[in-house]
């Protein structure tokens, strides 16, 4: 590896201050972006759209369980998914390992859910045995197709206003790896992701993007199966 130069702690602190301006400047071109973010236009939702849930059909203002705001991450998991039936693709269970305690959504009035095309019984199965509690509805009709998830994945979020339905914002591709923090924390790593794309000095371990995912249980076998491979390698012509 062709390793960074070993310094003094003098002039580790000096370049770790010369990185933090960079930093700083980045959060806040961040808070910027947020902000316009903030003023997208809204789209009325007209369509009466139906999902199963555990206790039966509900339509898209029952999913927000009486909150303002409600974000639904559609998740991959139905026939002809890699992973089908035992799992969800590998990258949405990735996500779903990452959602954390749903009371700190709820305190600022907002609901996260995951839809999925599987039914409810096989949405429970998976639920359980990956230990995910997120709530979790089968789509029923065209809401996955008319909102730009009718394959892959993305995340759609929603105000209400009384009785009406509003899109307020949608995000897909790279852009939900803010929801994941295993990338955050490899990028602040010596070694980062690891992946091939990365502007790493020579010598750094790399592989290609995405094979390495995996079910959180079945880590022990490091060899990614050839389907797998052939799905990803897809993904990352379409997420460059």
């Amino acid at each position: 590896m062709n390793t960074p130069p070993i310094v003094t702690a003098g002039e580790w602190d000096e370049a770790r201050r010369r990185l933090l301006v960079k930093e700083k400047e980045h959060t806040r071109a961040g808070d910027a972006l947020a902000a316009e973010r903030r003023r997208m236009p809204w789209l009325a939702i007209e369509k009466p759209y139906v999902f199963q849930g555990p206790e039966g059909e509900l339509g898209l203002l029952d999913l927000f369980a009486g909150r303002r705001q409600l974000i639904v991450y559609r998740a991959f998991f139905e026939p002809g998914v890699y992973g089908w039936p035992e799992h969800a693709c590998r990258g949405c269970s990735m996500v779903a390992d990452h959602v954390g305690n749903l009371a700190h959504l709820n305190a600022r009035d907002t609901t996260l859910v995951f839809a999925s095309r599987a039914p409810q019984a096989d949405i429970a199965r998976v639920q359980q045995r990956m230990g995910w509690q997120i709530p979790w509805y089968t789509i029923t009709d065209s809401f996955d197709a008319d909102l730009g998830v009718d394959e892959w994945h993305g995340t759609n979020a929603f105000i209400r206003d009384g009785e009406s339905v509003f899109r307020t914002y949608f995000v897909d591709n790279r852009g939900d790896e803010v929801f994941g923090n295993t990338w955050s924390y490899l990028d602040i790593t010596a070694l980062g992701r690891q992946e091939d794309w990365e502007d790493s000095p020579d010598g750094y371990p790399k592989s290609p993007p995405y094979q390495w995912w995996n079910w959180h249980d079945e880590y022990e076998d490091p060899q990614p199966p050839d389907e797998w491979i052939a799905r990803s390698t897809a993904a990352q012509e379409l997420f460059k």
